[in-house]
C-alpha cells in the first residue's frame, strides 16, 4: 500500500504531511532522512486509528510532485481487517468466535505490534466473506 506524500523543502530540511492520513506528519534533515521519518510517521499513525477503532483511509492517486511512502505488507493486510469489521460491525470477539480462537488471540491479530501469520488474517477475512489477494506490480 502506497500512500502519497507532500515534501516541502525548509531552510532546515523537509517536512512531510499526507493528505490521506493527516495525523502523519514529519520532518527530516535530508531527503533520505525524510522518507524514512515519512515511513515511520505513516506506521505510527496507523495505531491511532486502531486504538480509535476508525477506519484508516486508503491511499488516493498520487498528484505530481507527491512521493508514493509504503506501508508494510503486514500492516495493509491488518489495516483492510479493521476497516471490514467496522465496516460489518463484527468485534472481536465476534470475530473470535467465527475463527474459533480466544479472543485474546484475536487482540493479537488485530494489534499492529504484534506479528500475525498473513494466513490468519486470511482466515480472518474469509469468515467476513472477503478474500485477501496479493500480487506484484
Amino acid at each position: 500500500m502506497l500512500y502519497p506524500a507532500k515534501f516541502k523543502r525548509e531552510d532546515d530540511g523537509y517536512t512531510v504531511t499526507f493528505r490521506d492520513i493527516p495525523e502523519a506528519i514529519t520532518c527530516g534533515d535530508d531527503y533520505d532522512d525524510a522518507v524514512n521519518m515519512a515511513k515511520d510517521a505513516l506506521l505510527t499513525a496507523m495505531d491511532f486509528y486502531f486504538e480509535d477503532q476508525r477506519a484508516v483511509p486508503l491511499p488516493s492517486k498520487a498528484r505530481k510532485g507527491e512521493v508514493l511512502i509504503d506501508l508494510p505488507p503486514s500492516v495493509f493486510a491488518k489495516v483492510l481487517l479493521l476497516n471490514e469489521m467496522l465496516e460489518q460491525k463484527i468485534s472481536n470477539v465476534d470475530l473470535a468466535k467465527r475463527i474459533k480462537v480466544k479472543p485474546q488471540e484475536m487482540q493479537r491479530i488485530t494489534n499492529l505490534s504484534h506479528s500475525t501469520k498473513i494466513d490468519t488474517i486470511a482466515k480472518a477475512l474469509s469468515a467476513l466473506g472477503k478474500n485477501l489477494r496479493i500480487g506484484i506490480a
